[in-house]
């Protein structure tokens, strides 16, 4: 049987790797071998890390409101409980970007929060 050297498939695949490996050091973005290495290993952080920084971004959140609420006297789980009890459904992310942007409105639902927690 004859050999086969899979010239136009063998070439496109490893043009497509060198390619992905564009702008690593060395021979990472000129050797197909260490290039493929490289972005396999790249694409496996990649993947880690989309969901690492949605950990992140809530603890930032998180800390955030926490910030906001000492600053109006009470504290994140209060704050957050009050305005469970208060049927206010707003997520973290918005909640800290009112925290941030907008401290009156932000103290608005403070107070809406408090008054929930006294009933």
């Amino acid at each position: 049987m004859a050999r086969v050297k899979g010239n136009y498939t063998t070439r496109r695949r490893r043009k497509k790797t060198i390619k992905l490996a564009k702008g690593y050091f060395g021979a990472k973005h000129k050797l197909y071998k260490t290039a493929h290495e490289q972005v396999m290993h790249s694409m496996k952080y990649a993947y880690r890390d989309r969901r690492t920084l949605k950990r992140e971004m809530r603890k930032l959140w998180i800390a955030r409101i926490n910030a906001a609420a000492r600053m109006n006297e009470i504290s994140y789980s209060q704050l957050m409980h009050g305005l469970k009890l208060a049927n206010i459904e707003i997520n973290r992310k918005m909640l800290s970007e009112i925290a941030i942007c907008d401290p009156e409105t932000f103290t608005t639902l403070v107070n809406t929060a408090k008054e929930a927690l006294a009933k």
